[in-house]
């Protein structure tokens, strides 16, 4: 009894370490279980004391193992922030980036741009209501330039600038992303939305993809100015957004220590949850803030960024 209690608690969580051991997201529900693989530790506790009150040393080491593996990919992925640079900053601005889950949020989003004062926004899951009020004089006047796909449900996306802003293709995918240049100070950054599909059993194929797409994107600018922001719909522990991070992009939240802070659930959000929502910047960037904003009626956590351009 005790032994097929304490296989019932490590199992589930050993198949997704094994993957996440061989850099690879695995068939479902490897990739979904990744989510949240900090909370491995709770079955991992567990069924640590229980082996060890019932003197299964084996099953103990079992669970030693799960334990081990566990706080070691809960380490921030990537090279830490570099030391802040002597030279003076060409600019210094703030990047938003929200899922408005199927445009519900369009309100509490526009009441956080008036008070936070963003100068790039992007926008995830933004419908036809939500692509009208992004058009509405008051967010003209604030925003002038802007870049906005509408769709239904979550197919809509928008980016929204202080800067001015010339539209570039697309990156691939069921979601739109859609992209710009944007002159920041007389620099042109490249500046990208990103809403891949979720990682759902049916479209895993489509995830993987979509998230090939963009490190394809990352990796053709490298060297460049960029900005990739958006509802990445993963987090550091699946292999397909890590191959993201190894073209040299860094994670805004993480250069802050916040590399664990959960993103969604809303409802769970924090403490439990997953970081799907991030901004990614390249060298020329550095982060200086990362805060993450509780917007009403999404599924999302918002995240706010102040970086500064050298």
């Amino acid at each position: 009894m005790l032994l097929a209690l304490v296989v019932l608690l490590l199992l589930p969580v050993s198949v997704p370490l094994g993957f996440r051991l061989a850099d690879a997201d695995g068939p479902t529900p490897v990739p979904q279980l990744l989510a949240f693989l900090p909370w491995f530790l709770a079955p991992g506790w567990l069924a640590l004391a229980l082996t060890v009150l019932g003197r299964r040393w084996l099953a103990a080491l079992w669970a030693v193992v799960v334990l081990a593996l566990t706080a070691w990919f809960i380490q921030p992925y990537g090279a830490d922030a570099p030391p802040p640079s002597d030279e003076p900053a060409t600019a210094r601005f703030r990047v938003l980036t929200a899922n408005l889950q199927y445009g519900q949020a369009v309100d509490p989003l526009l009441e956080v741009l008036r008070r936070e004062r963003p100068q790039l926004v992007s926008v995830q899951e933004c419908d036809q209501r939500c692509a009208d009020e992004l058009r509405s004089p008051e967010m003209r006047e604030a925003y002038p330039h802007r870049v906005i796909v509408a769709g239904s449900a979550a197919e809509g996306s928008a980016l929204l600038s202080t800067y001015r802003l010339r539209s570039t293709p697309p990156v691939e995918g069921l979601l739109s992303m859609p992209g710009a240049y944007a002159d920041i100070a007389g620099t042109r950054v490249h500046v990208q939305v990103a809403h891949p599909m979720p990682p759902t059993p049916g479209d895993l194929p489509t995830w993987r993809a979509e998230l090939a797409n963009l490190r394809t994107y990352a990796a053709d600018r490298a060297g460049q100015p960029t900005l990739i922001a958006g509802d990445f719909n993963a987090t550091q522990d699946h292999a397909a957004f890590r191959a993201l991070l190894d073209t040299g992009l860094r994670d805004a939240a993480r250069l802050q220590g916040q590399s664990r802070t959960p993103t969604w659930p809303t409802a769970t959000a924090p403490p439990l949850g997953a970081q799907l929502d991030h901004v990614l910047l390249s060298e020329r960037f550095e982060a200086v803030d990362a805060t993450f904003v509780d917007l009403a009626d999404t599924d999302h956590r918002a995240l706010l960024t102040d970086l500064k351009l050298y």
